[in-house]
């Protein structure tokens, strides 16, 4: 009996060591772990953060080519259009999905939190064609 115990007793322990193995989000899949991902809004700017965000979400339906078709004419594709929605306010009620707006984008879930702070920081900081 003694004999069969001992190697048991190594399997079963070798089992419970190896279930708990557990890696990293970004060992695993090469992205961050969420917790680990800052969203950092010191510094805005247009061209750098905000334009590849509304490229990546609105420009199916609001580049200046697809507009008129699918973006009930609203262009986002350069700065001073892009400003006059942030001006009127249109930008940031549709990317919030704020009742009395269009949620945006249409038929999809919202941008990610850490993108509508940077849409918003940028407003808040001036707008700036930079």
């Amino acid at each position: 009996m003694k004999k069969l115990f001992f190697p048991f007793i190594f399997l079963i322990l070798s089992l419970i060591y190896t279930g708990c193995y557990y890696d990293s989000n970004e060992a695993l899949f090469g992205k961050p772990d969420s917790a680990a991902v800052v969203c950092d809004t010191t510094v805005t700017n247009f061209t750098a953060q905000v334009k590849p965000i509304l490229q990546s979400y609105c420009y199916s339906c609001h580049a200046n080519a697809y507009a008129a078709g699918s973006g009930s004419g609203i262009k986002l594709e350069n700065y001073a259009d892009v400003k006059i929605y942030a001006d009127n306010g249109k930008l940031m009620g549709s990317i919030q999905h704020l009742s009395g707006y269009s949620a945006m984008p249409k038929g999809g879930g919202s941008l990610s939190s850490c993108d509508i702070k940077i849409i918003k920081s940028w407003i808040t900081r001036g707008k700036l064609n930079n």
